[in-house]
């Protein structure tokens, strides 16, 4: 009986959940696709830098419903505000205030099939994104939806859209150049543009630094040929003054001898 018991209750105990954080596919299937989500995913880290409250992630695994980790999917950028910064293995939706990513990207591939982009779609739809797009860097353009009430309603013009959650803009894309811009106007650019920019602005920097330098040293030089000049003039003020009374110490006597000195050349 007792034997029968702990059968029962060890049955009766909570299986653990396990919520994988890779669902071993790929990152990318090529260097193209893998470069434009690069560009979106560092350009948009970038913009939200300074907001502690804005997570944004790349082929991160979202879980939108506790106790079923087969319900998940890897937007290739995903964009959560109002969540706070830090490293996850996944995004679990429960843990997460119950907040939805507001906004995701996908970067079209070869192995993308219609019917796959539409169910993702779908489950967007389902589980509260706000805005969802989608770049396909063969041809550079964008197709974006937006949330209307249960639906994901297409954007028909996407040249020149503004993104309501994130006032990034839209433009023609040309291969893993998504042809995005800022909130401020500029473009989005890759990380190697980054790091050229950082070395030229190093350099340039550098430059300047040699340059006031220089301007240091000339006025240091500038300085000390003044105060040259100016013990030089003192000096000769004193031989000058030293002349002027041994001359008045000279005519003192020469008087007191009865000569008027100004009487003699």
């Amino acid at each position: 009986m007792v034997m029968r018991m702990a059968t029962i209750a060890a049955k009766q105990q909570p299986t653990e959940i396990i919520y994988p954080d890779s669902d071993g596919k790929p990152m990318a299937d090529n260097t193209l696709q893998a470069d434009a989500m690069t560009i979106i995913y560092n350009n948009l880290r970038a913009i939200f830098a300074d907001d502690p409250n804005v997570f944004v992630a790349m082929d991160l695994l979202w879980y939108p419903v506790e106790g079923n980790p087969r319900i998940r999917v890897a937007p290739d950028v995903l964009v959560a505000l109002g969540r706070p910064k830090g490293h996850r293995g996944s995004y679990k939706q429960w843990e997460e205030g119950g907040v939805a990513p507001q906004v995701v990207f996908e970067v079209l591939s070869p192995g993308n099939r219609t019917a796959a982009m539409n169910a993702k779609r779908r489950f967007y739809a389902r589980y509260g994104v706000q805005e969802y797009y989608v770049y396909d860097p063969d041809t550079g353009l964008w197709q974006g939806w937006v949330r209307r009430g249960r639906r994901l309603t297409r954007v028909r013009q996407m040249e020149g859209w503004r993104s309501p959650l994130l006032g990034i803009v839209f433009g023609k894309g040309f291969k893993e150049n998504p042809g995005l811009r800022r909130p401020d106007g500029s473009a989005f650019i890759a990380f190697e543009a980054l790091a050229r920019m950082a070395e030229l602005a190093e350099r340039r920097a550098e430059r300047e630094r040699q340059m006031a330098e220089r301007f240091r040293q000339q006025m240091l030089e500038a300085q000390r040929r003044a105060e040259r000049e100016e013990r030089l003039a003192r000096q000769e003020q004193r031989r000058a003054e030293q002349e002027r009374q041994r001359a008045e110490q000279l005519a003192q006597r020469l008087r007191e001898l009865g000569i008027d000195p100004d009487t003699l050349e």
